[in-house]
């Protein structure tokens, strides 16, 4: 559990003194957005475009939150791994009675497959669209594609993969938005007022939990130490710990401006004609007429890549949280690890042969992360607010009000789904 036992296996990393300037701050780059690309997934395709296209501009505000929530709450898991060596779910087996540990993570773990399945079902949705390959079909590809990128490539080679896969999201988005009038002034009211349309309780919710997403949390913790420094040195920990900030920062606002870009498209043309979106095959063919091929070609391009990066990023999370079950760091060569990894993809698989509606599908799986999300929020609490875990670097009380108010909101957003539903 020492942290020269994560010199070795999936990250190779050699301990050195950074060097601090403008440009060495780029080099800490890339951990945040593989966080960001679980958030721009299909699932928040299926969330944001049912948002846009049922309400308008009204729940922008809850992609504000989401994405204010998220930075502090990746900032504060990214810590737990700079200044322990642990990821999330290696410190919850430590520091956690056994069968407390377990549960939490066992709730973590389905929210994985529940993730994965979102991601995996996306990236079918946009082969059919591109090539007429069927849903289930789609699916077996998807999986076989990312478990040979998962099981035979670097974490820096992957990191690269999906930085490349955001950049080709973003411009995408930018492309689209061209195409669109956008009426600015409301946009810009809706995101920072909060509005409970009638009956949109389901989409606010699934909204949440496609942006604060659970198996992110976990996967941040870990993949951090990618950047690992001399860290015996309390002067780089330090270091460290700023830069990170930049990266999440950055990584996080990237991921508010693409999300609040699928509900703008959304608002701009389906919710202008009242014509609501019952899935994501739709949506395409819906761009056809209102903005012309070229939008609907480069809509599905986008979720196709959209789809495998984040079933990468949702694989590497599941490796990681039953790796910690038996108190080890993710490592693609190890078997646990690939047990985890190969139990979230095998088994989203398996349930989306059993999904008669794909984008309700799509749009559940994110509700349903927003149920797990209070037990991860609070398990982190916990964690980064010990002194016996975190030493000199845990939370302040100022800063664990903060969390504690965050972790209330979305236990509140959820109690207030479950009474929608009578």
């Amino acid at each position: 559990m020492s942290l020269k036992r994560r010199l070795y296996g999936l990250f190779d990393r050699k301990k050195h003194n950074p060097r601090y300037g403008a440009l060495d701050l780029l080099k800490y780059i890339g951990p945040g957005l593989i966080v960001t690309v679980g958030f721009i997934d299909p699932g928040n395709w299926a969330s944001n475009l049912a948002a846009g296209a049922d309400y308008g501009y009204a729940l922008l505000w809850m992609v504000t939150l989401s994405t204010i929530m998220l930075i502090i709450l990746q900032h504060n898991v990214s810590h737990l791994g700079i200044a322990t060596g642990l990821c999330l779910s290696e410190a919850a087996t430590l520091y956690l009675p056994k069968k407390v540990s377990r549960t939490v993570l066992g709730s973590a773990v389905m929210a994985s497959i529940s993730t994965s399945l979102a991601e995996i079902l996306g990236a079918a949705i946009a082969l059919n669209m591109l090539f007429n390959i069927p849903i289930r079909i789609g699916s077996i590809l998807t999986v076989i594609f990312v478990s040979v990128m998962l099981f035979t490539n670097s974490y820096r080679m992957i990191e690269k993969w999906i930085i490349a896969f955001v950049s080709i999201i973003g411009i995408s988005f930018i492309y689209e938005l061209t195409l669109v009038d956008i009426d600015w002034g409301q946009a810009a009211y809706s995101w920072v007022v909060p509005s409970f349309p009638q009956g949109s309780m389901v989409v606010i919710m699934s909204v949440l939990g496609a942006v604060v997403m659970p198996h992110n949390l976990f996967l941040h913790s870990e993949i951090i130490q990618s950047r690992q420094w001399n860290l015996e040195d309390k002067k780089v920990i330090k270091k460290q710990l700023d830069y990170e900030f930049f990266d999440t920062l950055f990584s996080m606002v990237v991921g508010w401006a693409i999300n609040s870009a699928m509900i703008l498209l959304a608002a701009a043309t389906f919710f202008k004609v009242r014509q609501s979106v019952g899935e994501l095959q739709q949506a395409q063919n819906m761009l056809v007429p209102l903005l012309g091929s070229n939008a609907a070609v480069i809509f599905a391009i986008a979720l196709l890549f959209a789809g495998i990066s984040s079933t990468i990023t949702s694989g590497m999370a599941a490796g990681s949280i039953f790796a910690g079950i038996y108190n080890e760091p993710f490592d693609i060569k190890d078997n646990h690890s690939r047990l985890g990894v190969a139990i979230s993809l095998i088994l989203a698989l398996l349930i989306i042969f059993l999904i008669s509606n794909p984008f309700m599908g799509l749009i559940y799986s994110q509700m349903i992360l927003s149920i797990q999300l209070p037990i991860t929020i609070f398990l982190q609490i916990y964690l980064t607010s010990s002194k016996k875990v975190m030493k000199e670097y845990a939370n302040s009380k100022r800063f664990n009000v903060v969390l504690l108010i965050i972790g209330g909101i979305v236990t509140l957003l959820n109690v207030m789904l479950l009474i929608s539903f009578f």
